[in-house]
């Protein structure tokens, strides 16, 4: 058998479940969900705030990235010039005269019957006209 304080005709009705249009019966305010947008200037100067915090994180960022390259770049160079053996003009560069007549001495061919077989063995044309740079010769 139904118990008749549960049943009735009409349902028990407690105020604080009573919606009216999805509003609540205590929300004065009908607009209350659309109340973010009353500081949505306030919103939008912090978002855009965020974004250039942001950008200019972002373009730190890269250029840390471009000194770090760079960086890289010049250590690799050093280690190339550390592993090949590089002219030094300090170093490599005779300081004086003496200096030179000994390295010219070294260049003179010491064997004339050397220079000879050179010059028999050549292929260049001994009656072409001596070359002078900037001069053009006409084939005639």
């Amino acid at each position: 058998m139904k118990d008749p304080s549960r049943s009735s005709t009409s349902p028990s009705i407690i105020s604080e479940d009573v919606i009216i249009n999805g509003h609540s019966h205590e929300d004065d305010n009908p607009f209350a969900e659309y109340m973010w947008m009353e500081n949505e200037e306030e919103f939008n100067r912090q978002a855009n705030l965020l974004l250039k915090q942001f950008l200019f994180i972002a373009q730190i960022e890269e250029e840390l990235w471009e000194e770090e390259f760079i960086e890289r770049c010049f250590q690799e160079m050093l280690e190339e010039e550390e592993e090949h053996e590089w002219f030094i003009p300090a170093r490599d560069l005779p300081q004086t005269m003496d200096q030179i007549q000994d390295q010219f001495n070294d260049l003179v061919i010491s064997d004339s019957s050397s220079l000879e077989d050179l010059v028999v063995k050549s292929n260049l044309n001994p009656n072409a006209k001596e070359f002078v740079p900037g001069v053009k010769y006409l084939n005639i």
